[in-house]
């Protein structure tokens, strides 16, 4: 799961995503958007942001809520 703008480091916040080159987890600007604040809010509150690193954080999260759906065989009765 390449991400450009994503990165993981266990060094780093405890190994949970972040915006690359910052502190700034994934997870807490898909939260402050899910609880109303926009995305000009963000560049405002983190200016080391632009506009594309918090659309890879939702791009990101996306990516971890999508289903993967595992066919099973059918059952012979």
């Amino acid at each position: 799961m390449p991400f450009e703008r994503i990165s993981i480091d266990p060094n780093i916040c405890h190994g949970q995503a972040c915006v690359k080159g910052t502190r700034i987890p994934v997870h807490q600007i898909v939260r402050m958007l899910a609880n109303g604040d926009t995305v000009e809010d963000l560049l405002a509150e983190y200016p080391s942001l632009d506009r594309a690193d918090i659309m890879a954080c939702l791009d990101y999260a996306a990516e971890l809520a999508e289903e993967q759906v595992t066919p099973l065989p059918a059952l012979d009765r």
